[in-house]
């Protein structure tokens, strides 16, 4: 929204320059986002709360000067001719006519103010509100129209004006639209009406879309020359209700809906009519037209001097607290409580504060209604920059949430490894909580026949946003692909994000969540560079990413298996169990569900159930000295069958004990028709060291033959050693 400044000092005599002014407004929270120069003005881009929209215009911006320098705010009031009698109108050939406006809706309109100006000529507008509306992004359009542009702009309130000879019947109904009734609207689209639309309507048919969008059918052109001026209060849950199954969001629409000034439509009305007689000449009609659908009135609020005390930490002078509030708009009067004379005395350069004071809100400070609000209003005005500078008092201490170490460890190594953290959607479609089921294949319980739990069922909204997001998630991974696709479609091929949040499920008439941690990449692991061309991520690169993160925490067996969900692609997958627990899932995105999503590279990812993991405790760091001993290293040769993977091979090595094992890694592993289908050589290396000795050569030969034995039990055929 803009503002121009030179307009507002029309209103109050600001002490300071532009610059100052801006900064003075912002301070007490109308916050000035942009000062500009353009054509000679100062321009001020202003970002205002929803909740504000007084201060949507000149004026409301104006009061808020007001307050904050403590400067007389002018008033708007109208200069209107006297009204034509009804001898002239008989006399000028247009007699007098009763008018009526009827309020069929007061809930949906609680007031309904009009006004006729005759014998008008439709013309282009005065220079200085062409200049000050083109400055505000608006184009002038006639003098009639930019009347009502002006008057917005400048106390904020929406108008309209109707072609008065285009109105049929002479008369005004605000009412529901009737099942069937189209409206063509000044943007010239044809509305299709439901009875849940409030229109304004003339005898026969409806006329405006009532706080939205006025009518083509009797808009102003250069043919008109009578004119009926509407000001109205139209209910905020309706306009925006119509606004939305339209598709149309207008400034009049943008005020009605936050909620507009009930008791400003009569000035409003008048201020209209003064800018139309003063450019295009005419007559008023008769007197003004008033119709009340319903009153809106407000209980006043109390305000104590204790609550100013206990929520600003300071007394405010009683005669301070009223000037503030006074500028603002608000009546005090004094309490039950508070003698009257106290009220605004100052002796001494004390400071004494009432009791009480009974606050009348405005008519425009919807806002406002209950005393937090009314002392907001004390606070901002009389500076928070005023306020000393205290700590607020503390019993206690900071308390650290349990898993807030594993928390910070987790982010720290995912940002290590060069992922980015994201925050994906809760909802997905039916499809992706079927693709990516909360249940396990082949969990421990199933292979050891055990009764398996009650497999969860996603968990359906009951209202959702849309048949893409009908259900809670199952799964990070849906939403991190989607983000996958965001980034590739728009050019970065290289992406690496991670996700930590809940997923949901439901288990009969439960419901419940879990914390999990998703990750994944595609692209190159390492860019290309001059000595090295790039180099592509890998299943490879995701497993050690799972392991890096998997080894923070105290465990005493890691395990990986083929048994994995059918999203991932069989070859290239495996699943973590640590403990005897699944713990994770990785691999690459089915090639089914990458040309599903339209992804063209390679993309990998893994899930990690956090509830589990975080039952294992960190690993601490544990000094070991190095051993001014020699290791003895020694390698093993052997084949086995496709079947014996690396785990079981650690695994049974792991049986036999050897506290001077200190390594055991694959040297090479070969395949071919010399080794046989089915079949690989791999070449393992084993490394012995004592802390405390120099390890005997009979000592050595009998651990080599303890594992050769283990090995020989899986099945493996000792090549050479």
């Amino acid at each position: 929204m803009r503002i121009l400044p030179s307009w507002l000092r029309e209103f109050v005599d600001v002490p300071a320059d532009d610059r100052q002014l801006a900064e003075a407004l912002t301070s007490a929270g109308i916050a000035v986002e942009s000062i500009q120069h353009e054509n000679g003005e100062t321009v001020y881009e202003m970002d205002l709360t929803t909740n504000r929209v007084d201060a949507m215009n000149h004026y409301g911006v104006a009061r808020e000067a007001s307050a904050i320098y403590d400067v007389e705010l002018k008033p708007v009031q109208p200069h209107l001719p006297p009204p034509l009698s009804p001898t002239d109108g008989e006399r000028m050939g247009h007699p007098h006519l009763n008018f009526p406006i009827v309020i069929e809706d007061p809930g949906g309109c609680a007031r309904y103010t009009a006004r006729i100006v005759r014998n008008v000529k439709i013309g282009p507008s005065p220079v200085l509100i062409v200049k000050r509306l083109e400055l505000l992004g608006s184009r002038s359009i006639n003098n009639a129209a930019d009347a009502t542009n002006y008057a917005l702009n400048e106390r904020g309130h929406p108008t309209h004006a109707f072609d008065l000879d285009l109105l049929e019947g002479g008369t005004i109904i605000v009412r529901r639209a009737r099942e069937g009734e189209v409206l063509k609207t000044l943007d010239g689209v044809d509305r299709k009406l439901t009875t849940e639309d409030l229109v304004i309507a003339d005898a026969k048919k409806p006329v405006a879309l009532a706080g939205v969008m006025g009518g083509f059918d009797t808009m102003i052109t250069e043919r008109t020359r009578n004119v009926l001026i509407e000001s109205a209060w139209f209910e905020p849950w309706t306009v925006r209700a119509m606004a939305k199954r339209h598709g149309m969001h207008t400034d009049a629409s943008h005020r009605f809906e936050r909620g507009a000034d009930y008791g400003i439509t009569p000035l409003a009305c008048d201020r209209v009519s003064e800018l139309i007689l003063q450019s295009g000449g005419g007559d008023l009609d008769g007197e003004r037209i008033d119709a009340i659908g319903r009153k809106l009135e407000r209980a006043p609020i109390t305000l104590r001097s204790s609550e100013i005390k206990r929520h600003l930490g300071i007394d405010i002078a009683a005669r301070e607290v009223g000037q503030i509030l006074g500028r603002l708009g608000f009546e005090t009067t004094a309490g039950p409580s508070t003698p009257a004379e106290a009220v605004g005395r100052d002796d001494n350069s004390e400071r004494v504060s009432a009791e009480a004071w009974s606050v009348h809100v405005p008519t425009w400070r919807l806002d406002v209604e209950r005393e937090i609000d009314v002392l907001e209003e004390l606070a901002r005005i009389y500076g928070y920059n005023r306020f000393p500078n205290t700590l607020p008092p503390f019993v206690g201490a900071v308390v650290e949430l349990p898993d807030e170490r594993k928390n910070t460890k987790l982010r720290q190594t995912m940002l290590a490894l060069g992922y980015n953290e994201a925050i994906s959607l809760t909802f997905i479609s039916k499809e992706d909580a079927t693709i990516f089921p909360l249940s396990e294949k082949n969990s421990p319980s199933t292979k050891s026949g055990l009764s398996r739990a009650p497999t969860p069922e996603p968990l359906a909204l009951a209202n959702p946003l849309n048949e893409e997001a009908g259900f809670m998630r199952t799964s990070l991974l849906p939403g991190l692909l989607n983000l996958v696709s965001y980034n590739l479609n728009r050019g970065t091929t290289d992406v690496r994000l991670f996700e930590v949040g809940d997923v949901f499920e439901k288990l009969g008439d439960r419901h419940g969540e879990r914390r999990h941690l998703g990750l994944v990449a595609t692209g190159n692991a390492l860019p290309a560079s001059v000595h090295a061309p790039a180099q592509p991520y890998t299943f490879f690169h995701m497993k050690g990413d799972v392991e890096e993160l998997l080894a923070a925490f105290e465990h005493s067996s890691l395990e990986f298996d083929p048994d994995v969900s059918g999203y991932l692609h069989p070859g290239r997958s495996a699943r973590a169990v640590m403990d005897g627990e699944p713990i994770a899932m990785f691999g690459q995105l089915h090639p089914e569900q990458a040309g599903a999503r339209k992804i063209k590279q390679h993309v990998y990812l893994a899930e990690i159930r956090l509830d589990r993991l975080y039952r294992h405790a960190l690993r601490e760091p544990r000094y070991r000295r190095i051993s001014r001993f020699p290791a003895v290293a020694r390698d093993f040769s052997f084949v086995f069958d496709d079947a014996v993977t690396w785990e079981k091979i650690t695994s049974a090595i792991d049986e036999l004990l050897i506290g001077e094992l200190i390594a055991l890694a694959p040297g090479e592993i070969f395949r071919g028709e010399k080794v046989g289908g089915g079949k690989y050589s791999a070449l393992i290396h084993a490394e012995f060291q004592s802390q405390e000795r120099t390890l005997r050569d009979d000592e050595v030969a009998q651990w080599s033959a303890a594992i050769i034995a283990k090995l020989q039990a899986l099945g493996g055929v000792l090549r050479a050693q």
